[in-house]
């Protein structure tokens, strides 16, 4: 019989005849992925280690980090009318900037142009994003509502006319960064209250001495209704709120509604999900997120430490790359 030339490896220390390589430590490989994983993402150990059994691969990022304007989508003609938007002229985009500056009315209608309705994709159980007859109402009456609560935080019209003028949209964003967020801030009060807030502000625009506010005003109360309690519950509250997410997306880091996740912790772990929603303070990017796990009936709040976002093919779940 042939001599077993296989490589043993013996217990003893002491055994000059044993082999001295060092013995496989359990978990080591594990902790040497969460330590590449924290230096490619920068971020601490600690956090990077909540999260590999949700990282099949380099495609994914976790949802702290990084930033998804237009996610990935399977609706072919939201894909169309973005693509359409990225190729206007300059005389479009100052076009779209004049629009942009024109509060309220203006810029309620430019961000619904400029984020289109979508819908989630198939299987996940996600309905439509960004959605909703009369979202320019309900926008151009929150940003009524707040500038004539809060005029000092209303950008003077003779700048923001100026910076229309670049053709940068974004550069109005920076102009309106602060209305914005109260406006997105604002969307999140409870409805019965937030009525009464719309009501009072119609009532005091439609005795203003601006003609423009007072026409404002009286268009408002004819679209949106607030001293009917009925009609108020049927407006697109949440696909405007998408909306303002998606919009306070572009001057800070995070995920806008229809980005695909999955999520790294807790009972759900390693499940897909797509994000519907986003809960933010007065700075800063999001707090939390609203993630609605694939074919799961309701929606759940989820830290964004404890979701990475899909951005190539990795799975069943996975979708394809977003823009950042």
């Amino acid at each position: 019989m042939m001599a077993d030339d296989r490589h043993t490896v013996s217990d003893d220390p002491h055994d000059p005849c044993g082999d001295r390589r060092r013995r496989a430590v359990p978990g080591r490989a594990r902790r040497r992925a969460i330590r590449a994983r924290a230096a490619m993402s920068g971020v601490p150990y600690s956090v990077a280690a909540r999260w590999p059994d949700a990282w099949p691969g380099q495609c994914e990022t976790p949802a702290s980090r990084g930033r998804t304007i237009y996610p990935a989508s399977t609706d072919g003609r939201r894909r169309r009318l973005i693509g359409r938007r990225a190729r206007r002229t300059f005389h479009q985009r100052v076009q779209d900037a004049r629009m942009a500056a024109d509060l309220p009315r203006g810029r309620a209608g430019h961000l619904v142009e400029r984020f289109p309705p979508a819908r989630g994709d198939g299987g996940t159980g996600v309905g439509p994003l960004y959605h909703g007859e009369g979202r320019e109402d309900v926008l151009a009456m929150v940003y009524f509502l707040v500038a004539t609560e809060t005029r000092s935080i209303v950008p003077a019209p003779g700048e923001l006319a100026w910076t229309a003028e670049l053709g940068e949209e974004t550069a109005v964003d920076t102009m309106c960064a602060l209305i914005d967020r109260m406006v997105r801030l604002t969307l999140d009060t409870e409805p019965a209250a937030l009525r009464r807030r719309a009501a009072a502000a119609i009532t005091a625009g439609t005795a203003d001495r601006g003609f423009r506010t007072r026409d404002e005003a009286v268009r408002l109360a004819a679209a949106i209704a607030p001293h009917d309690p009925a009609r108020w519950a049927g407006l697109p509250f949440t696909g405007a709120r998408q909306i303002l997410d998606a919009l306070l997306v572009v001057a800070e880091d995070g995920h806008a509604p229809g980005t695909r996740v999955r999520i790294a912790n807790g009972p759900r772990a390693g499940s897909g999900a797509t994000i519907v929603g986003a809960l933010w303070g007065l700075t800063g990017p999001p707090l939390a997120y609203q993630v609605h796990p694939d074919r799961s009936p309701a929606a759940i709040v989820a830290d964004p430490d404890d979701l990475v976002v899909v951005t190539r093919d990795s799975g069943p779940s996975a979708v394809p790359s977003q823009e950042v």
